[in-house]
């Protein structure tokens, strides 16, 4: 039997429930998946269901948590590797974690989330521009000082699950990036659990899809 539940939204677009849901699968927590389709304006379902009226929101043993990032430090608590060991590189990787969560909303506004769809070339005003340069400078510095390949180190971690919806905004709108940006995205997108995520992502009915998600005003025309 489970040992609580974690509410997500729409896997097509939802980019915070994607941490919240990486971080209880790399921790291995024992939840039931309860999914709440996003709405064009803010769900009455999501609401009723999360102290905050927003998604990831996770129940388990009886402790209740909300915000990606602290659903990754409680994460964190029952799989401590899922920071680095070093408490330089974990100190290091939680910072950028925070500024992930806090920061970006040039790129967020400009390009946002869809996994199923191609905005090559669209999104690229002046503040997403801004962002990812920050963004790739942030990845360049974690993996020289962890060694990589990934963010924290060896392997996919909570640093990585932090900025995993980042890689799939690049995907899906191909800003022009640099090769070891590429190499990054390229190893974060073949993760067992993005690609499950993905998966999952396309099988969700068509009568989901949100018109502000799939006609944003920066997809390119024509």
């Amino acid at each position: 039997m489970p040992e609580g539940r974690l509410v997500i939204g729409s896997k097509r677009y939802s980019s915070w429930s994607l941490r919240g849901w990486l971080a209880v699968r790399l921790a291995g927590l024992d939840v039931e998946e309860v999914m709440i389709a996003l709405g064009e304006t803010p769900s009455e379902a999501i609401r009723a269901a999360t102290p905050a009226g927003l998604v990831p929101y996770l129940e388990h043993r009886g402790a209740k948590v909300w915000e990606s990032i602290a659903i990754a430090e409680y994460c964190a608590e029952h799989a401590p590797g899922l920071w680095p060991a070093d408490p330089v590189l974990r100190a290091h990787a939680r910072s950028i974690a925070a500024e992930m969560h806090a920061s970006f909303r040039g790129l967020r506004q400009a390009m946002p989330m869809n996994l199923g769809r191609d905005f090559t070339g669209g999104g690229r005003t002046p503040e997403a521009l801004a962002d990812i340069a920050r963004i790739e400078a942030i990845w360049r510095e974690a993996r020289t000082l962890s060694g990589g390949p990934f963010l924290g180190g060896a392997g996919f971690g909570l640093v990585d699950a932090m900025y995993a919806p980042v890689v799939t905004r690049f995907l899906t709108w191909a800003p022009e990036l640099a090769a070891e940006t590429r190499d990054y995205m390229a190893m974060v997108r073949a993760h067992p659990l993005m690609e499950r995520w993905y998966a999952e992502a396309a099988a969700e009915p068509a009568a989901w899809r949100l018109d502000k998600y799939e006609n944003p005003p920066l997809a390119p025309q024509g």
